[in-house]
């Protein structure tokens, strides 16, 4: 069981902070238990930038995985997720 680290880039927590704190609160416990061996709905994607996303419900986090550390880039509306 691989623990990973997480970092927010600034367009990140810039998208979290646009949340109301009921989905905020989700969001975030989806993270934590993503980077404990990548649990939850996680799929690599092959074509786009980011190349992970985590679904829940209608929303996604798009994240890259350097080492350790699960970078996550955008966290948007699923609608919006892969333009």
């Amino acid at each position: 069981m691989k623990k990973y680290d997480v970092y927010f880039k600034p367009q990140a927590e810039k998208d979290i902070k646009l949340f109301p704190s009921k989905i905020k609160s989700r969001i975030i416990d989806k993270i934590e238990e993503m980077s404990d061996d990548l649990k939850g709905d996680v799929k690599h994607l092959t074509v786009m930038t980011p190349e992970f996303r985590l679904r829940m419900g209608d929303y996604r986090v798009l994240f890259e995985i350097e080492g350790n550390t699960i970078i996550i880039y955008r966290i948007v509306h699923r609608k919006d997720a892969y333009r």
